[in-house]
C-alpha cells in the first residue's frame, strides 16, 4: 500500500478520462520519492511538496493528451530540455506504449534519469545527454520524431528552432504555454509584437505551422495551459538550428 495519498492525481486525470492502475500509482511514488531524494544535493525542481508535484508536475505533463490521443499508436517522442523528466516520465509511466528520447544538456540530471528508468522499470525510454543544437545535426534525431515536446521557458520562436528540427514531415512539435501568446509580447526591432506574431514569421523559415492552441485549466485548478500544435510541412534548412545560444539570444524574427 502506498505511504502516500494519491487520491487529489487520480480524480484529476479522471477528468482527462485516464484511469491509473497499481502498478502505474506505485511508479509515480517511486518517482517522487527519488526525486526529493536526489533534489537534496543537486537542483532538480522548486517545487517539492508532495500535491503540488502532483498537480504542477504529474498532472500538467500528462495534459498533453488534450491535445492528442496519445494511446492511439506507439508515438516516437522527444522531450527536449526535459530536466528533471517533465514531462516526458510521467507520459511514459500513463501511456507506456510511447517511445521517448529525454535530452538534457546537465549530464548529471541524465544520471537521474536512468536512475529512475531503471528504478521504476520503464522500457523503450532513453535519457541522452547533449545540447538540442548538436544532436538536430545528427541523421539518426534529426526529423525522426512523431511528436516534440518541451516545458523549457522560452518564447516560441527560440524553442521552434530547437525542436522543429527534430520532428519528422507531418508530425508535430507542441510546446507547453503558460501564456496567451496573442497577448504576450517580445521586444523586436520593429518594436514589441506578439509572441505569436514573431513565431510564425520563425515557423515559416522552419518548416512549421501553427493548427491549432488547446487553451484550458488544469482540472480544479486557475493553473492556465497552452499546448500549441504546430505541424511540420516541409523539411526544415540545415542550417538550423544555429550554433549553441543563438537561437536564444536572436530569436528569428522580423528583422
Amino acid at each position: 500500500m502506498s505511504k502516500y495519498d494519491f487520491s487529489l492525481l487520480e480524480k484529476r486525470l479522471e477528468q482527462f478520462g485516464i484511469v491509473l492502475s497499481t502498478n502505474q500509482i506505485a511508479q509515480f511514488e517511486t518517482y517522487y520519492e527519488l526525486l526529493i531524494e536526489w533534489n537534496e544535493f543537486m537542483n532538480l525542481t522548486a517545487i517539492t511538496e508532495f500535491e503540488e508535484v502532483l498537480i504542477k508536475h504529474f498532472l500538467d505533463s500528462v495534459s498533453l493528451c488534450k491535445a492528442i490521443d496519445l494511446s492511439d499508436k506507439q508515438y516516437k517522442v522527444l522531450d527536449l530540455g526535459t530536466g528533471a523528466g517533465f514531462p516526458g516520465i510521467p507520459l511514459k509511466i500513463v501511456f507506456p506504449d510511447l517511445k521517448i528520447t529525454l535530452l538534457d544538456s546537465l549530464n548529471k540530471r541524465i544520471k537521474f534519469l536512468n536512475h529512475v528508468i531503471d528504478t521504476i522499470g520503464l522500457e523503450h525510454i532513453e535519457a541522452i545527454h547533449g545540447r538540442a543544437e548538436d544532436f538536430a545535426k545528427q541523421d539518426c534525431y534529426r526529423q525522426q520524431y512523431d511528436i516534440v515536446v518541451s516545458r523549457a521557458v522560452a518564447n516560441l520562436s527560440t524553442l521552434s528552432e530547437y525542436c522543429l528540427p527534430y520532428v519528422k514531415m507531418n508530425g508535430l512539435f507542441i510546446p507547453y504555454k503558460s501564456e496567451n501568446l496573442q497577448k504576450n509580447t517580445i521586444e523586436t526591432k520593429k518594436g514589441n509584437l506578439s509572441e505569436m506574431e514573431v513565431a510564425k514569421k520563425a515557423l515559416s523559415i522552419l518548416g512549421g505551422e501553427v493548427v491549432e492552441q488547446i487553451e484550458f485549466y488544469l482540472p480544479d485548478t486557475d493553473i492556465y495551459r497552452n499546448l500549441v500544435m504546430i505541424r511540420k510541412v516541409k523539411d526544415t534548412n540545415k542550417k538550423y538550428p544555429r550554433k549553441a545560444g543563438l537561437p536564444s539570444k536572436e530569436p528569428l524574427c522580423f528583422t
